[in-house]
This record gives C-alpha cells, structure tokens and sequence, in this order.
C-alpha cells in the first residue's frame, strides 16, 4: 500500500540532500526499471500499476499501485508503468584507467545533457566518466531519466579534475 509516508519519501528523493541522506534515488518507467531489474544495484521498492506475469516481482519489495498513485510519485507528465527506488552504490574509485575509453567532463550542470552524454558514452563503449565535483548528480532523476538505461553500463566518477588531470605527464 502507498501510504502518504511512503509518498513524501519518494517525492523528497527528488532532492539531492535527501538522496544523500537515504542514500537511495528514484528510477522512473518500464523500459529502464526493467533493465535496473538485471543489474547489480539493490532495488528497495519497486511500485508497478500492471501485473508483470513474465517477472518475478515477490522477490523485491514491489507494491501493486493504480495509476493515479503512480503519477503521485512520478515524475514523468505521463508516468510508465513501474517505478523503483534504489539504494546508491558507493562512489567508484579511478583505477587504471589508462587503457580504457575515457572522457572528462568540467562542470556539467544541466542534468538532460549529462544523461545524454552518458546515453552517447554508452552507445560508443566508452567506460569511463570522469566528472568535476561541480557537476550534477547522476543520481538526479532527470539524469536517470535521460540515460535511459546507460547509467548501468558506464562508470561515473566524481574527482576534482585538477588532481586527476596532474597525473597524467602526456597530452590527453
């Protein structure tokens, strides 16, 4: 049942300080949720407003909703069918990266292009995203929201540029 507890969690998760502070974030129709259901990542509640008779959905904390309560706690205009919240994996560590397909972004703050970068990393097999502490988080749902699905396949990295860049004696 989707209580109004329930529903001030979700939405507060729309903030970076409350995803912080929960360490969790929102994962937003069918198509990624369902690539999210392959991978590595916890999923702490899975709300779907159809049955999914293919997927065993017991095995998670899923909750059956109508589609009213899904536009509650979505942030889609025309909310898609299952939504998730997940817990945030532990931030990534830069290692040897020196032969893998990397690129570098510098103070990335419209969260639509950084979603678009990875989506476009992804497609063209880069692993690697090393961003600027000043850019926005990955885990902002427009960010989700505009990989569709990518986010899983890429490494994204948080570091200041300048110390990440000093390493390196060649050009890049």
């Amino acid at each position: 049942m989707l209580t109004s507890n329930l529903i001030k969690y979700i939405t507060s998760l729309n903030q970076k300080k409350y995803r912080i502070k929960y360490n969790s974030f929102i994962v937003d129709g069918i198509k990624v949720v369902l690539e999210l259901l392959e991978s590595d990542y916890e999923i702490e509640y899975l709300f779907y407003t159809t049955e999914q008779p293919d997927l065993n959905l017991k095995k998670y904390n899923s909750i059956l909703i109508t589609e009213a309560e899904l536009k509650k706690i979505s942030n889609l205009s025309t909310p898609n069918q299952m939504l998730a919240i997940c817990k945030i994996k532990p931030p990534k560590k830069i290692e040897n990266i020196a032969n893998k397909l990397s690129i570098v972004l510098d103070d990335i703050n419209d969260p639509g292009n950084l979603g678009t970068i990875i989506r476009l990393a992804n497609w063209f097999g880069i692993e690697n995203i090393i961003c600027s502490n000043n850019s926005v988080d990955l885990y902002n749902p427009k960010v989700i929201q505009s990989t569709k699905g990518s986010f899983l396949r890429v490494n994204l990295i948080y570091t200041s540029l300048e110390d990440f860049l000093s390493g390196y004696s060649e050009e890049i």
